[in-house]
């Protein structure tokens, strides 16, 4: 598993969701960026929506780790998930189950290391 990445099972079979810098494109181009991205799924304008918007970023996320599988093996492809897939092998209540997957694989995939440095720079002057 990618440290990246948070699990989730469809239909039985496991998938790792992961942010990656083309997902991180694609949502930019369908809600401006990842900030709004939030917005758009709580105050979708009814159920439907939120739902499409939902099982949208599910299969964007899932795939990545599909595309990155089916990249380092190409003797071992993947089937790419399709948003038809989850809305057949998901419930409504399994996709409000996911969202706490997706806000990790998007807290790990945004998630800054920050280092400071020991230098005589920073260091008090007495």
């Amino acid at each position: 598993m990618d440290d990246r990445s948070a699990k989730i099972n469809i239909g039985g079979r496991e998938f790792e969701l992961l942010l990656t810098t083309r997902a991180t494109k694609e949502i930019a181009g369908r809600y401006g960026g990842l900030e709004n991205l939030g917005q758009k799924l709580m105050r979708s304008e009814n159920f439907e929506m939120a739902l499409d918007e939902l099982v949208w970023l599910i299969t964007l996320l899932a795939n990545q780790s599909v595309l990155i599988h089916n990249l380092r093996t190409p003797e071992d492809k993947q089937e790419l998930l399709t948003q038809e897939t989850v809305e057949l092998l998901t419930s409504p209540l399994e996709l409000a189950e996911y969202k706490s997957a997706i806000m990790e694989a998007m807290f790990k995939g945004t998630k800054r290391n920050v280092e400071s440095e020991n230098n005589s720079k920073n260091a008090p002057v007495g």
